[in-house]
C-alpha cells in the first residue's frame, strides 16, 4: 500500500473502483422495460436536450431476428413518440410488425448492423450545438470528464453525400464510423452506436452537451488535450455498464415524470 507525503496509507484507486462497481451492480435499479419503450423512453429525453429537428434523425435498435431493427414510423417528432409507435422492419425497410412506414433515411442503419455486430442501438441526430460543430470542419475534442466517454471514440466524416437515402451513404458512413462508438458528420450530425440502447442514449445526449462546451471552450481559447493515459481510464469509467444505465435511467424518470407513463404503451 502506497502512502503519501506524510506517511498516510493510501489504496490504491482501482480497489475504490472495483468496490464501488460491484456496490452499483448490487444496489442501482434495473427496470424491466422492452426494447420499443426504451427507445421512446430515449426519444423523449434527446427531445428535450433539443435534439428533435422536424422529422430529422432517427432511432434503432437491431431486432431479435437476422437482418430486422426496429424504428420509429416516419412522421412523428422526437417529443411524440410512444413505444407502440415502433415498427419492426427487414433489410430493405419492409414493415413487419406494426403500422405506417419506416423512415426512408434509416437505410444507412442497416449498414452499420452489417458492418458492426456489437452494435445494438443507433441514434442519429441533428442537434444544434452538434450540427453548428459540424458546419466549420472540426472534429469533436473530448477535453473533459464529462465527455471522457468520447475520448478517441468519436470519428469523424469531413465529407457530406447528401440525405442518406441510399446504399452509398450507408456504405460511406458505416466505413468512416469504423470501430468507434460516435462520429460526427459533417453539414450533418451526430451518430451513436451503442452496444445496448442504454449506451446509445446515453452517448447521444452527451454529444450534444460536449459540442456546446467544445464551442464554448474554443470561443474562450485553446482548448488543451486530456492526458493520453488519464483519457483512456476516464473513457473506461464513464461507459460502466451500472452507471451508464444509472444515468440513463435519471433521464427516463424525467421524462416519465414530464410527459407520462404513456410513454412506455
Amino acid at each position: 500500500m502506497a502512502s503519501n507525503d506524510a506517511g498516510v496509507p493510501q489504496k490504491p484507486k482501482a480497489d475504490f473502483e472495483a468496490r464501488a462497481t460491484v456496490e452499483m451492480d448490487v444496489h442501482l435499479a434495473k427496470p424491466d422495460w422492452s426494447v420499443p419503450q426504451k427507445l421512446a423512453l430515449s426519444a423523449r429525453m434527446l427531445a428535450v436536450e433539443g435534439h428533435g429537428s422536424g422529422l430529422a434523425g432517427q432511432i434503432t435498435a437491431r431486432g431479435d431476428a437476422p437482418d430486422t431493427m426496429w424504428t420509429a414510423r416516419f412522421g412523428l417528432g422526437l417529443d411524440e413518440i410512444h413505444a407502440s409507435d415502433f415498427l419492426l422492419v427487414d433489410d430493405d425497410l419492409n414493415v413487419l410488425d406494426g403500422e405506417g412506414m419506416a423512415n426512408p433515411s434509416n437505410r444507412f442503419h442497416l449498414w452499420v448492423y452489417q458492418a458492426r455486430p456489437d452494435v445494438q442501438c443507433i441514434i442519429h441526430t441533428h442537434p444544434p450545438y452538434v450540427s453548428a460543430l459540424s458546419m466549420i470542419g472540426v472534429p469533436l475534442i473530448a477535453s473533459h470528464m464529462d465527455t471522457a466517454m468520447f475520448y478517441d471514440d468519436c470519428a469523424w466524416l469531413a465529407e457530406w453525400p447528401g440525405p442518406p437515402i441510399g446504399d452509398e451513404e450507408g456504405d460511406l458512413i458505416s466505413t468512416a464510423l469504423g470501430d468507434k462508438r460516435s462520429i460526427l458528420l459533417a453539414h450533418h450530425g451526430q451518430l451513436s452506436a451503442g452496444t445496448t440502447v442504454e449506451e446509445a442514449a446515453v452517448l447521444a445526449f452527451h454529444f450534444e452537451r460536449a459540442a456546446k462546451m467544445q464551442l464554448d471552450a474554443m470561443a474562450a481559447g485553446e482548448i488543451k488535450p486530456l492526458p493520453p493515459e488519464a483519457g483512456r481510464h476516464a473513457h473506461d469509467y464513464r461507459l460502466k455498464p451500472a452507471p451508464l444505465n444509472a444515468t440513463f435511467h435519471y433521464y427516463a424518470r424525467q421524462a416519465l415524470r414530464r410527459d407520462g407513463a404513456d410513454i412506455l404503451k
